[in-house]
């Protein structure tokens, strides 16, 4: 116990938002330190051992470009994770890069996960950032996150719903009393947007993209609902047919068309949270309406899209890009405060 202490004295508690396309880090006090794409670039070396070359943007702008022996991986997939020994790394070097490298400190940390995430990959976290070097590690579920980020005051005996869409998974969460009452994780989000954009374009133009390109085109001209005036982009790709590099222009409407099945299954899932609701609850959410948070809340008009759908209105919230992040710092800065939120096991 007295050594415990002893460690708080030198260290400075982290959140971290460990998402599928971004890693943002929070440093109590200090606010978001670190916002970087959540890839690891590595090279093999002699005799099969593996070297990590970067993190974080300076990895990403290798996807796609790199020689044979270097890879560019992306450790997260769906929300959760997919290569331990890679997540460890990255969220090594993140701490690393928060603390100035500096190896004697040990922090607190909590992260943020995917409600659905299952108590082994839950526990596949928390090594994660033990083996990188925490003293403790706490877990919040994301749509809780979300909903704080988004300013709500999660300990009112109100409803209120969140939708969170991030890289890999759709969160949708009722809040209520410090706690979640129904929630629902997808994993339909920006990544099957962007794969859905790259097998549009090969069928309709037989032009083959990366998921780079898709993810721009997506931030370009995204929209879920038809525009007064349409946008376009002019996209490079390779044709599929002549295999020769070539270029097209793309509409708004194409976007809307490439993203028309993913953007169906996350309002079904917002629908089936709906009908599941408790009847004391309903009249709060008609009330207060849905509050979007995450990167596909910045998709043009989805927020309209999906009031026509639930028939309740649907806002997005303040720079949604970091409510996750947000609310995991503020829950950082009250970590005393709200211990009956977190998982400690």
């Amino acid at each position: 116990m007295i050594l415990n202490k002893l460690i708080g004295l030198f260290s400075n508690d982290l959140s971290i938002d460990l998402g599928t396309a971004n890693t943002l880090v929070i440093a109590k006090g200090k606010g978001i330190i670190i916002n970087e794409p959540s890839v690891v670039a590595v090279k093999t070396e002699k005799y099969g051992q593996t070297r990590v070359l970067a993190v974080g943007h300076e990895a990403k702008e290798m996807v796609g470009k790199t020689p044979g022996n270097i890879k560019a991986i992306r450790p997260m997939k769906d929300g959760v994770i997919a290569d331990f020994d890679m997540t460890e790394k990255m969220i090594r070097k993140f701490i690393e890069k928060a603390h100035g490298r500096k190896s004697l400190i040990s922090p607190r940390i909590i992260i943020c996960v995917p409600y659905g995430l299952t108590q082994v990959e839950r526990k596949a976290v928390r090594e994660s950032a033990l083996s990188a070097g925490a003293r403790e590690v706490f877990l919040i579920e994301e749509p809780m996150a979300a909903a704080i980020g988004a300013g709500i005051d999660i300990r009112q005996p109100q409803g209120n719903i969140v939708v969170d869409i991030g890289g890999g998974t759709t969160e949708i969460g009722v809040v209520s009393l410090g706690g979640l009452v129904l929630s629902k994780s997808i994993r339909v989000a920006g990544d099957k947007l962007d794969k859905a954009i790259v097998d549009y374009v090969k069928r309709k133009y037989n032009l083959l993209i990366g998921d780079r390109t898709a993810e721009v085109i997506k931030i370009a001209i995204g929209t879920a609902m038809p525009l007064e005036e349409e946008l376009t982009i002019v996209v490079n790709g390779r044709d599929q047919v002549e295999g020769l590099l070539t270029s097209i222009e793309l509409t708004s409407e194409d976007a809307r068309e490439a993203m028309r099945e993913p953007l169906r299954e996350i309002s079904e899932a917002l629908r089936d949270v709906l009908e599941h609701m408790p009847p004391d609850l309903a009249g709060d959410i008609v009330n207060h309406g849905i509050i979007l948070t995450g990167g596909g809340a910045l998709i043009r008009q989805l927020d309209k899209f999906l009031s026509d759908i639930v028939k309740i209105p649907v806002y997005v919230a303040d720079e949604p890009l970091l409510a996750v992040a947000r609310g995991t710092g503020r829950a950082l800065e009250e970590i005393d405060l709200l211990q009956e939120l977190f998982e400690n096991e």
